[in-house]
């Protein structure tokens, strides 16, 4: 299929998941094949149908044994009937990176599982991996690195989205309801030509049967 062609149908897939119906096995099949075709000829990860605008990289969760643990394993065999479409993403989320440079600038077990925290300096992670580090670690890091925001995920905010470190440091959190019992916000940062950035906050889609959630914060996110 030409790229033309193939486009068309990314557009149709597109509508298709906008009107929240799901993608085949097949078409799941089809566009990781794609991606992963893709990645093996970018030096940044770019998204499939808008590759000029969308740079995907890879978290700690996008691990085959994280993905069991978290839902999405589970999802995939409660949608499909079968792990097929899981190996599909799975093996795509061998080929993300783990870093993007914008214009030129910007800053792995440390990068990946790292929190910003309010106290000063370093500190030991209570994860288990990776460190926390206080105000003073980002505005030194931002100023030696010529940058003025680090925009990072990995911790769940119950608006989606939070600053701290005096506007240094900006955590963005994209699953809503995580673990579809937190009953938290999602949201995503839309940055234009000029670098000026907006938040888009949304909320989890409605399951048929599913109890409300109370808005909670799990221990393990505090």
């Amino acid at each position: 299929m030409d790229e033309k062609a193939f486009s068309k149908e990314l557009d149709q897939w597109i509508e298709q998941l906008n009107e929240c119906k799901q993608l085949s096995e097949s078409q799941v099949k089809t566009l990781c094949e794609k991606a992963k075709e893709i990645l093996t000829k970018e030096s940044n990860v770019q998204e499939v149908r808008y590759r000029e605008r969308i740079t995907i990289l890879r978290g700690n969760h996008e691990s085959r044994q994280i993905t069991q643990v978290y839902g999405f394993y589970d999802e995939c065999l409660r949608k499909y009937g079968n792990a097929n479409v899981w190996k599909y993403f799975t093996d795509l989320f061998d080929y993300l990176p783990l870093t993007a440079l914008v214009d030129g600038q910007g800053p792995m077990c440390d990068l990946l599982w790292s929190d910003p925290d309010d106290r000063g300096g370093w500190g030991i992670s209570p994860r288990g991996a990776g460190y926390t580090f206080g105000q003073d670690i980002s505005e030194t890091f931002n100023h030696a690195n010529g940058l003025t925001l680090v925009s990072r995920a990995h911790q769940l905010v119950m608006e989606g989205y939070n600053w701290c470190h005096d506007r240094n440091v900006v955590t963005i959190f994209s699953a809503p309801n995580y673990c579809y019992r937190c009953g938290n916000q999602a949201a995503i940062m839309e940055l234009d030509d000029t670098l000026k950035y907006s938040f888009l906050q949304f909320d989890p889609a409605p399951r048929r049967g599913e109890p409300h959630v109370t808005r909670r914060t799990p221990d393990y996110f505090l």
